[in-house]
């Protein structure tokens, strides 16, 4: 390709060499070979084109196709004249179409001659002349055409000289076409002057001076004539009718054998007719009954065949248009607005884990939260996203993300309390629920990882180990008065009683709603709703404060909150200087719209950094971080201490039941901030 403009102008040199010299018949057999292939290449590209300005060298190759075709003819004229013998191509042609009887065999290449003449040849001109001269008319109303779109706007200044550009190229292109189509009929009529010369004086100079007689010169020169007229006119065939077709050629998105197969079999009606009427033909004597009855048989099944495909491609599009109408309707912009209670999307590789074992885990995490906070847990909205990595995924609560993770579908997780053991290999990680140092391993580690005390779980696992985390953290954000009402439901079934006095006598249910949603927060089970409403009916009447009514409730569910904190009996606590109690319970005010802790930022700044020294000792030492204090500041100093981790448990006095032993292992002061 580097030196393609020096071998093309060699090749167009060497053509018109070939009139003057001349050339031997090997050499002449490989050029007429090679005249055949172009010829062929031309014809099949003309057919694949979408549009005719993508083969805009074409009158130009035309051009040099029709010099190469006469100079190969005057060459085998040469030879047919002087030699007797022009090559085994042009033997081998004429010997194939004369048989054993030159006559019809003449007569047949002077039909083919005069198919190629009069049909194929007239028809390309006239379609290039017609062609030419409605594109040069149609050239100034798609200027201005132009001219209007770009100055409404609807196009660029770029856009406006391409189109310009391919309007000229068209006008170039088929004006070209016009003139290149008179070299393909001079070329035709060239060639049957040829034929007449090579038959006349073949057979002249055969009796006259090679001494044979006239079957014999017949016999000879016919074969020479017909073989050399068909090696020139069957390219000049193809030739020809690829003229025909890239000027005839309409733009399209297809190729042309896809619009003629898309376009002249796509009426079932027409199929089906044609075979019914060809199948009728079979039964009137004197007609070939076999063919009839196949062909017919063809068209009838590809007719029902495509009134089949044309019914589901309407099927389809109806769909589409009604799916279309829907989305234009106006009411669907407020499905938009839903928002999925809880989502969790996952990278490709995830696919056939959330479409099989994930399902099932769901399931038993929204039993198990029901079992452990008393919470309906709504459905779990499962879906891929292409953004996502691979093997990644994340949960979001209320459209919002909240938690992220990356898993190996192939591989375990092992976790191990403490420093990993190097004798596992692995890649390092943090476990995305809780956020401890594991090691993704292969199945050929595992056993080793379990015989060294690891915990070594699944990707499924792993998936929903951190969704059941994420539920319970933000588990009062998914409860609402929808919620509510379906909880108050099912106990009105064995309490009605309840129910009717607290509902809405008492309390709405935005009421109780904040109060279950305040002992989530805490994670403290709502799973005795009895329990919760009795108390809610005892101190509802004294007040609506939902945050007292709340520590109320907690008092009364004490039994649950001190199995869920202590072990064996005993609870390590931190307790809080009196100092530090009475400048909270001091700085509580109370409004008509509830109260509030109104601490100077100086004195919160020194109790929460007082807290955070000692809770961060005991973090080191692996306890759990729980603080004890008088009922009335509980929940204002749970509020205060939400700012360092929402993990530290406030629990009061009256929360734990008598007969726990309550160990103080450190307490707050503010000489140690």
């Amino acid at each position: 390709m580097k030196f393609s403009d020096l071998i093309a102008a060699m090749f167009v040199v060497g053509i018109v060499l070939i009139i003057i010299i001349p050339v031997p018949s090997i050499l002449l057999d490989f050029l007429l070979i090679l005249n055949i292939s172009l010829s062929i290449i031309i014809l099949l590209t003309t057919m694949y084109v979408k549009d005719a300005m993508d083969f805009s060298i074409f009158p130009s190759i035309l051009l040099i196709t029709t010099l190469m075709r006469l100079s190969l003819n005057i060459s085998s004229t040469r030879l047919i004249l002087t030699s007797g013998f022009a090559g085994n191509v042009i033997h081998a042609f004429g010997s194939f179409v004369i048989g054993n009887n030159p006559i019809v065999g003449f007569l047949v290449f002077i039909i083919i001659a005069i198919v190629q003449f009069i049909v194929i040849t007239k028809g390309a001109e006239r379609v290039s002349e017609v062609s030419a001269r409605f594109t040069l008319d149609a050239m100034p109303g798609k200027q201005m055409s132009i001219d209007a779109d770009l100055n409404a706007g609807i196009i660029n200044d770029k856009e406006a000289k391409e189109r310009r550009r391919k309007i000229q190229e068209e006008a170039k292109f088929f004006g070209s076409m016009d003139g290149a189509s008179k070299f393909v009929k001079g070329d035709a009529i060239v060639g049957i002057v040829i034929m007449i010369i090579n038959i006349i004086a073949g057979l002249i100079i055969g009796m006259t001076m090679k001494g044979m007689d006239i079957n014999q010169a017949i016999n000879t020169y016919t074969i020479l004539t017909v073989g050399d007229g068909l090696v020139s006119q069957i390219p000049a065939l193809l030739i020809s009718t690829a003229t025909g077709i890239i000027v005839t050629r309409t733009a399209s998105e297809t190729n042309m054998g896809n619009d003629v197969i898309k376009q002249l079999l796509r009426e079932p009606r027409v199929l089906q007719i044609t075979g019914v009427l060809l199948i009728l033909m079979a039964f009137i004597p004197m007609l070939p009954a076999i063919p009839l009855l196949i062909i017919g048989s063809l068209f009838t099944y590809l007719g029902f065949s495509n009134r089949k495909k044309n019914t589901e491609s309407e099927r389809v599009k109806n769909e589409d248009l009604k799916e279309l109408e829907e989305i234009r309707d106006p009411k669907r912009a407020y499905d938009l607005l839903q928002v999925d209670p809880i989502e969790l999307e996952f990278g490709y590789e995830l696919i056939p884990i959330a479409s099989n074992e994930l399902l099932d885990r769901i399931v038993m995490i929204r039993r198990q939260i029901a079992l452990d906070l008393g919470l309906v847990v709504p459905m779990v909205r499962l879906r891929d996203n292409i953004q996502l990595k691979p093997n990644e995924y994340i949960i979001k609560i209320r459209g919002n993300e909240v938690g992220r993770g990356n898993v190996y579908v192939n591989k375990y997780l092992c976790m191990q309390v403490g420093e990993m053991n190097s004798d596992i290999k692995g890649i390092s990680t943090r476990e995305p629920a809780f956020g401890l140092p594991a090691l993704w391993i292969d199945d050929s580690e595992k056993s080793k990882a379990e015989m060294l005390g690891c915990t070594v779980v699944d990707v499924p696992s792993v998936i929903s180990t951190h969704l059941t985390s994420v539920i319970k953290k933000y588990s009062d954000e998914l409860l609402g008065r929808q919620e509510v009402k379906e909880l108050l439901d099912n106990i009105r079934l064995t309490n009605p009683a309840l129910v009717d006095e607290i509902v809405p006598k008492l309390l709405s249910l935005g009421d109780i709603e904040k109060v279950l949603c305040n002992l989530l927060r805490e994670e403290i089970s709502i799973r005795d709703m009895v329990t919760i409403l009795e108390t809610l009916a005892d101190y509802a009447p004294s007040t609506k404060d939902t945050d007292v009514l709340t520590e109320y409730v907690r008092q009364s569910l004490k039994r649950a909150i001190t199995n869920k904190y202590a072990k064996d009996g005993k609870l390590q606590v931190i307790t809080l200087d009196p100092e530090i109690e009475k400048s909270i319970q001091n700085a509580i005010n109370q409004t008509d719209h509830g109260s509030y802790l109104a601490l100077s930022p100086d004195a919160m700044q020194k109790i929460l950094k007082a807290i955070h020294n000692i809770m961060k000792k005991l973090t080191i030492k692996g306890e759990q971080p729980i603080i004890l204090t008088a009922p009335i500041i509980r929940f204002y100093l749970r509020k205060l201490v939400e700012q360092i981790s929402k993990d530290i448990v406030v629990l009061s006095y009256n929360e734990l039941l008598p007969n726990i032993e309550v160990f103080s292992v450190g307490t707050v002061k503010l000489s140690e901030s």
